[in-house]
């Protein structure tokens, strides 16, 4: 007669319970990093903003001006390094629009600490500029704020620093 051997000494169970265990430690510790690396990119009214969301669109459609945005950036951007931005704004007909501020907003997706604002000076009538560090290597959003009154348009763009 045969002993029965113990399922412990087969390599395949040893190997399908060793696969079972490294994912379940592999799950946990990219849990782990999700938790404790939270950027925080959510706004703390999020549900506000959202029941609201439809109304404030809306509004903003009814009173669009129609305005033409168009920002001039730097081909290549190294970090620890100054780029130059131009911003136009000009009205349908392509007559230059003085609102009553531009702002340069940078948010870094990854880690929202890293988020900055520089207001972009008039240098001639609907032109604005601004001169822009990025500290480290990787890519940004740009959004480019003109405010009129209460009204507000943003122009999008994003950038790779020292990524060529």
């Amino acid at each position: 007669m045969r002993d029965k051997q113990s399922a412990w000494r087969s390599p395949w169970v040893i190997a399908w319970v060793g696969l079972l265990v490294t994912f379940i430690l592999v799950s946990g510790f990219r849990i782990y990093l999700a938790i404790q690396t939270n950027p925080g990119l959510v706004h703390n009214d999020y549900y506000q903003r959202g029941q609201e969301y439809e109304q404030n669109r809306l509004k903003k459609l009814a009173r669009d001006p129609g305005w033409n945005m168009q920002l001039e950036a730097p081909e290549a951007v190294d970090i620890g390094k100054p780029a130059h931005y131009r911003f136009r704004v000009t009205d349908r007909s392509g007559t230059p629009v003085t609102p009553d501020s531009v702002t340069f907003y940078v948010y870094r997706p990854s880690d929202a600490k890293q988020d900055f604002s520089v207001p972009m000076q008039q240098t001639g009538i609907g032109v604005y500029e601004a001169e822009v560090t990025f500290p480290i290597l990787g890519l940004w959003d740009i959004l480019v704020s003109v405010k009129n009154g209460e009204d507000e348009y943003n122009h999008p763009h994003w950038v790779s620093a020292g990524v060529n």
